[in-house]
């Protein structure tokens, strides 16, 4: 049988289709700003932004690796410590009703009114930001977390019980197999929310020096009217965000796909 032609794939039709309007999205907006001679201190084009991200590609990529650390740390954090409460939760009803209102008290509150108290009370700057950006991104791992451990079969539930299986055996080789679709979905969540959640705080310290992360560099070009670096400082953000979000989804799929039917080939 002749091979099918590339296109048909399913998976580089994914990948191509948003690509190819974000080409067309960028064509437009490269026309419209050279016709109607846009001012770049309004409205850069993608050829003006393009250039000052190659012109201040070591300013700004060091940005990102500040900015970047603290989002991998938040992330971790909130890994470790959504999933060591959604345990808790899960092992104690009454704990989860006592506690479970506060961890959404945590959600809602908005991390710009608490990260100056956090700068405050914490004195060294990186982990102010970190413990920021945690706050931001642990909520959706506790939440997704629970859910997967409380949706298990109740006939493997009953079976395991028949069997007089310990707590510590219906955690690990039921609760969990059967919570890891949820508890990913939750990192899709969580790995953008972290990069939120640093940026956000950087932006309420206003930290300068060498160690500054993109947040200051895009207040900064505000200062200067640098708006082609502010552009820029975006684009490397929502870059950032997007391939987080695809790592978390590769990272489902090799560990879903030969079992679990949500990560399987269409």
């Amino acid at each position: 049988m002749p091979d099918k032609p590339l296109i048909a794939d399913v998976r580089v039709r994914r990948a191509l289709a948003p690509l190819a309007l974000g080409f067309m999205l960028l064509a437009v907006w490269q026309a419209v700003c050279v016709s109607m001679q846009v001012p770049v201190y309004l409205v850069p084009s993608p050829a003006a932004i393009a250039g000052t991200l190659l012109d201040d590609w070591s300013l700004l990529f060091d940005a990102l690796l500040v900015t970047l650390r603290i989002t991998f740390f938040a992330f971790a954090l909130a890994t470790v410590a959504g999933v060591a409460v959604a345990f808790l939760f899960v092992q104690s009803k009454l704990l989860e009703a006592c506690l479970f209102p506060y961890a959404i008290l945590l959600q809602v509150t908005p991390v710009v009114a608490i990260a100056p108290l956090i700068i405050i009370w914490v004195k060294t700057p990186a982990a102010a930001l970190t413990i920021c950006a945690t706050m931001m991104a642990v909520f959706p791992i506790i939440s997704n977390t629970v859910l997967g451990l409380r949706s298990v079969n109740p006939g493997l539930l009953n079976l395991f019980r028949l069997n007089r299986a310990t707590r510590w055996q219906v955690l690990v080789r039921l609760r969990v197999p059967s919570a890891l679709p949820s508890f990913f979905g939750g990192l899709r969540i969580a790995s953008g929310l972290s990069l939120i959640g640093a940026v956000v705080a950087e932006f309420v310290a206003g930290t300068g020096g060498n160690s500054t992360g993109l947040a200051y560099q895009i207040l900064q070009a505000g200062f200067e009217l640098n708006i082609p670096r502010l552009f820029a400082a975006l684009f490397m953000i929502t870059v950032t965000g997007v391939l987080l979000f695809a790592l978390m989804s590769a990272l489902a799929r090799v560990c879903l796909a030969h079992w679990h039917e949500s990560e399987a080939e269409a």
